[in-house]
């Protein structure tokens, strides 16, 4: 990932934070056949090595799983806040108009060389530690074990576990730090009058400044 110094992001618990935040990642593999790429939803353990441990699942029938079974290396790829930045936003263009448009965002790449798993107790801890983690927040919190366990037991067999030990991991928060202090202000005031989420504009006035 082409990383200038000024949006580069080190820290492992910031890198960590956005993956938990944006779980569902982009896993990416090369074989035979090429690249392939397929987005699946991960769990982070933390606690799993010096950087983590990534792990998640897929379908038995898709073809990537046994892809990985001989691969030496895999990409995932977590996107955090993304949004398009208008020049209108820049006190620069009205000082001089010499501005562009651009793209804020944050993201996450993880390299790790993959392990599958095929064994029922490994694939139903992680469908539980999934499902309850994405389940948490509810007030009535939807568990595996609310599904008949013969269900259960049939949808596991349709799957395959992949762990994924972060080998290398790499953070780029690109958020207008490389803008003047009045630009980045009138971004901040642009996103939040734009509406929607104001994930990248809390991340402009937290973040946006120059180290």
């Amino acid at each position: 990932m082409y990383l200038p110094p000024h949006f580069r992001e080190d820290a492992l618990d910031a890198q960590h934070s956005l993956i938990r935040a944006h779980p569902l990642g982009l896993l990416v593999s090369a074989g035979a056949g090429g690249l392939v790429a397929n987005p699946i939803p991960f769990v982070l353990d933390a606690a799993a090595g010096e950087k983590g441990t990534l792990r998640c699942h897929v379908a038995r029938a898709n073809p990537q799983w046994r892809e990985l079974q001989t691969a030496d290396e895999c990409l995932v790829v977590f996107q955090g806040a993304q949004a398009y930045i208008t020049p209108s936003w820049y006190a620069t263009k009205r000082e001089t108009g010499k501005v562009v448009p651009t793209w804020n965002y944050a993201t996450v790449h993880a390299w790790g060389r993959p392990q599958i798993f095929d064994d029922a107790d490994w694939l139903s801890r992680q469908i539980h530690a999934l499902t309850d983690l994405q389940e948490h927040p509810r007030a009535t919190p939807w568990k595996v074990d609310d599904a008949p366990e013969p269900f259960v037991a049939a949808q596991i067999r349709g799957i395959v576990g992949i762990e994924i030990p972060i080998a290398r991991i790499e953070g780029k928060w690109k958020v207008s730090q490389n803008r003047p202090e009045a630009d980045r202000a009138g971004v901040e005031a642009g996103l939040v009058e734009k509406g929607g989420s104001n994930d990248m504009a809390a991340l402009v006035a937290a973040r946006g400044k120059p180290s």
